[in-house]
């Protein structure tokens, strides 16, 4: 990754057919399996919020630090990532990230017994986000560097398919724990609480991912970097098949010899001032978590709860909804090659406008009992429905969309660098978007989704004047796109 990532030496003759595909998607099907990790640890907490603010009788301020408290050390994981991997390899990263995965999910579940503080288990949630950081950032960029132009936008987007399925396991687990305990704060087994055991579960797909990061390839370009030919010519074999196999080597080992190691300063133009893709990167990144969709997967818990529905009913519809999160990803993963990325990120863009919008308008019109709205016999299935329609939209566009350019999109010399700098910027708005909500719902949910909705209205201006199409283009192509020399 010092030069950021996927090379346009193996995209060149990539689409020549001859390396083996289902071999391609296995590999990049293990690598985005980080990304399920991601997905179960950032929506795991949802089934567990009522419980914590219960158990630590904390107010919502507090309870939205710990909900966001992984999304701090996510943005610590995603700026570090780039350039480790570029000293130790990708697959040691992934197994690093695995180890955190583990210690976070037993440290989150029974840390507190040791030292009964909110605090423990703040400090085992911001390990885990490290994890979650450093997968965020590894993940897109070692299946673009083993990916053939023609498929890279689907596998691409196996990462958000692994996310969206890890948001679904949690919340699916939740349920399950919840249900048979009979309640989230309820004894389950060994005398602990079914809370507990929500974080504790992440420990199997912890193990899974650090065993099956053993039997992928290293990167062909690290390997090359590393003066390691013997095995780099056979992961490219592997790859590509024999083809032009000796021309794809000496076209890497020259890349490699005229680069120099990936630096923040890189993202500086010579004349001052930010290249303009970076800052395109970043806003991509920011958009996709301003638009609140992360509110839905961490509260839709306590957020249907204070539109009416009890604690089964609540559990019932976030399963639901996160069906539907996996269903439309796999619509886009069927599309994004095929209409391109600008296309499906526009039709994202005003389908969450028109459906944040009815939210907003739904509870702000809302009767108030007791600080929470009310919704109606016509408000609450119009709210729920739109609701979903929202996830729809988001997760035919701009959850796998954004995912696929930024591991595209950003010319080689400075790939590294700005695709780091781009997740911690989405996990620092995950963050802000995460740690508000509690204070804002408390306030007002219509002025909550109102400002969600202005966010995606400003998404579609943001696309439309300054994101280009990337469908079928080399990375050789982005280099020229991007006007930097």
């Amino acid at each position: 990754m010092a030069d950021g990532g996927a090379t346009p030496e193996i995209e060149s003759i990539h689409g020549d057919g001859e390396g083996s595909a289902k071999g391609v998607v296995r590999i990049a099907s293990v690598a985005a399996l980080g990304g399920l990790l991601f997905g179960y640890d950032s929506a795991v907490i949802n089934g567990a919020n009522s419980s914590i603010k219960e158990h630590f009788d904390v107010g919502d301020l507090y309870l939205g630090f710990a909900v966001a408290s992984a999304l701090l050390g996510a943005a610590a994981g995603a700026m570090l990532a780039g350039r480790i991997a570029d000293r130790i390899g990708r697959l040691r990263v992934m197994r690093i990230a695995a180890v955190f995965f583990f210690v976070s999910a037993f440290g989150a579940g029974l840390g507190d017994m040791v030292i009964d503080d909110l605090w423990t288990l703040v400090f085992f949630r911001v390990i885990g986000g490290v994890g979650v950081g450093i997968a965020s950032v590894i993940a897109p960029a070692y299946i673009a560097e083993t990916s053939p132009a023609h498929l890279r936008g689907r596998l691409g987007s196996l990462q958000q398919m692994a996310i969206v399925l890890g948001i679904f396991a949690s919340l699916l687990v939740d349920w399950l724990l919840a249900h048979f305990a009979g309640g989230a704060s309820e004894d389950l087994w060994l005398g602990l609480e079914a809370w507990r055991w929500m974080f504790i579960v992440m420990a199997i797909p912890a193990v899974v991912y650090g065993v099956l990061a053993s039997t992928i390839p290293e990167s062909p370009r690290y390997l090359i970097s590393q003066h390691k030919i013997p095995e780099a010519r056979r992961v490219l074999t592997r790859l590509l098949g024999e083809h032009d196999l000796e021309i794809t080597i000496n076209r890497i080992q020259t890349s490699v010899a005229t680069e120099r190691k990936s630096s923040w300063r890189d993202l500086i133009r010579p004349t001052g001032g930010v290249y303009p893709v970076v800052w395109i990167g970043l806003l991509l990144s920011v958009f996709q978590q301003a638009v609140g969709i992360n509110v839905i997967f961490y509260y839709s818990n306590i957020l249907w709860e204070a539109a009416g529905f009890d604690e089964s009913q609540s559990f019932m519809i976030s399963v639901i909804t996160s069906v539907i999160n996996v269903l439309v990803t796999i619509v886009a993963i069927a599309l994004v090659d095929k209409i391109g990325r600008k296309p499906l990120l526009l039709i994202g863009s005003t389908g969450m406008s028109i459906t944040l919008g009815t939210m907003a308008v739904c509870f702000a019109t809302a009767d108030v009992v007791g600080g929470d709205p009310i919704l109606g016999d016509i408000a609450g299935p119009v709210a729920l429905v739109a609701a979903n329609l929202f996830v729809i939209f988001f997760g035919m566009s701009w959850g796998p969309v954004v995912w696929v350019l930024l591991g595209e999109m950003f010319p080689n010399r400075i790939r590294a660098a700005a695709l780091s700098l781009a997740a911690a910027g989405q996990w620092a708005a995950n963050w802000a978007v995460t740690i508000s909500f509690p204070g804002l719902k408390s306030f007002d949910l219509g002025v909550a989704y109102g400002m969600y909705t202005v966010f995606a209205v400003l998404s579609l201006m943001f696309v439309a004047r300054f994101v280009k199409e990337t469908k079928g283009k080399t990375l050789e192509d982005m280099d020229e796109m991007s006007g930097i020399e």
